[in-house]
């Protein structure tokens, strides 16, 4: 009897983990005060905002952890750098906070043209950032917090069907185009009145208890109550590391199969990694049992 290829597996029941979220709004509607609002923050202040005496007190009384401007919080090296320290040494924290996504992502775009100078065109100051943005998600996927990118909004345009003319049709996030759909929700902020807190609307789901359009009082007990308050407040996991002994490993393996830089490349994507030494213990094992028995003369 022939030996089925086929790679799917059967569905098995998914527990969920901790939020990974993207909210943006206009200035002062409530985005930082809301994902302070979530246990034990790690806060990554790229604006240097939230220094003032209220977001320090909202922040030291959730036993949170304040990294501004002058620590690296505009650097996206440094931002990825404490991610992977949070997602592979233990400490108390339970949620990410990196406010805002936009200030660090744009600054990354002005020093790119400014270095390009008259070569920057068709998008190519954009590359680098892009290209971290990509690295910040692989981390995102690996660390087992709550995750809160804060962003600011930007107009969106579109063609009025009746006029024939661009206009501006709505608000979305100023950020990587991509990163909404790399997360489980996008919520938007709406002020209404004087009314505060404000209002979530969900502007991207993947969750069932978060359908697209919907709206909902923006604070943590309603929103901790739709997701679940058990998963985000539960204490965190830390990874394993491929050790230098897998890493050595991996690398005569790949030497001796000659595996090009483009298909080494293709490998690090699929794994969420950017280098052998990203990978996971368990990731690091598997890849070496791969390799052994392609070099053994199986596929």
């Amino acid at each position: 009897m022939a030996v089925s290829k086929l790679k799917a597996k059967q569905p098995e029941e998914v527990v969920p983990g901790k939020t990974k979220c993207l909210i943006f709004g206009p200035s002062g509607s409530g985005k930082t005060w809301f994902s302070l609002a979530f246990p034990v923050p790690y806060y990554v202040d790229t604006e240097g905002g939230a220094n003032l005496m209220h977001y320090q007190q909202k922040l030291k009384a959730a036993g949170g952890a304040y990294l501004g401007p002058e620590e690296g919080a505009l650097d996206f090296a440094t931002i990825i750098e404490q991610m992977q320290v949070l997602a592979t040494e233990k400490h108390p924290y339970k949620t990410l906070i990196i406010d805002s996504i936009t200030k660090v992502y744009q600054t990354a775009i002005a020093n790119e043209a400014e270095r390009l100078g008259s070569k920057d065109g068709f998008g190519a100051s954009k590359k680098p950032a892009i290209g971290w943005m990509r690295r910040l998600v692989n981390w995102t996927t690996k660390l087992d917090m709550n995750i809160w990118f804060v962003a600011h909004e930007s107009p969106e345009w579109g063609v009025n069907p009746t006029t024939g003319q661009r206009e501006e049709t709505g608000k979305i996030p100023d950020v990587w185009d991509k990163l909404v759909y790399e997360l489980d929700i996008g919520l938007k902020v709406q002020r209404r009145g004087n009314l505060f807190p404000a209002f979530g609307i969900v502007h991207k789901s993947r969750l069932l208890g978060f359908p697209q359009g919907d709206s909902f009082q923006l604070d943590y007990v309603t929103f901790a109550a739709r997701y679940g308050k058990n998963f985000i407040e539960g204490t965190t996991k830390q990874m394993v590391l491929a050790s230098s002994e897998q890493v050595a490993e991996i690398v005569r393996l790949v030497g001796l199969l000659k595996v090009t830089p483009e298909d080494i490349e293709k490998v690090l994507t699929k794994a969420g990694a950017d280098k052998w030494e990203e990978l996971s213990d368990k990731q690091a094992a598997e890849m070496i049992s791969r390799l052994t028995i392609k070099i053994n003369g199986g596929k």
